[in-house]
């Protein structure tokens, strides 16, 4: 395991909310953060980009630079956790013209 890899990996919403990316990296986390819509970019943001880059300037760890991106995509909405997961997966298994009883 490389000295920027995550000990647990995070998985995040894509697009329109249905498409999940697990990132394992300090790299790829700072890759999603320079992806993200510049109209989104607060403090929070600012936050975990800032620890992405001291974790790659090896000033932090990667799992306090994990836990920043992790607070970021809690907070902006993205982060899927296992009930996430798992309404995700049922909903993709869900003909559109069906609804639940």
């Amino acid at each position: 395991m490389s000295r920027l890899s995550f000990n647990q990996p995070v998985q995040v919403l894509r697009g329109q909310g249905l498409t999940t990316e697990e990132l394992s990296s300090v790299a790829e986390a700072m890759d999603f953060l320079q992806h993200w819509p510049v109209g989104r970019r607060g403090p929070v943001y600012r936050c975990a980009l800032n620890s992405c880059s001291a974790a790659m300037a090896a000033q932090i760890s990667a799992e306090d630079a994990r836990k920043a991106f992790s607070s970021f995509a809690r907070i902006t909405g993205i982060l899927v956790t296992e009930f996430r997961a798992d309404t995700i997966a049922l909903k993709q298994d869900i003909p559109a013209n069906r609804t639940l009883r």
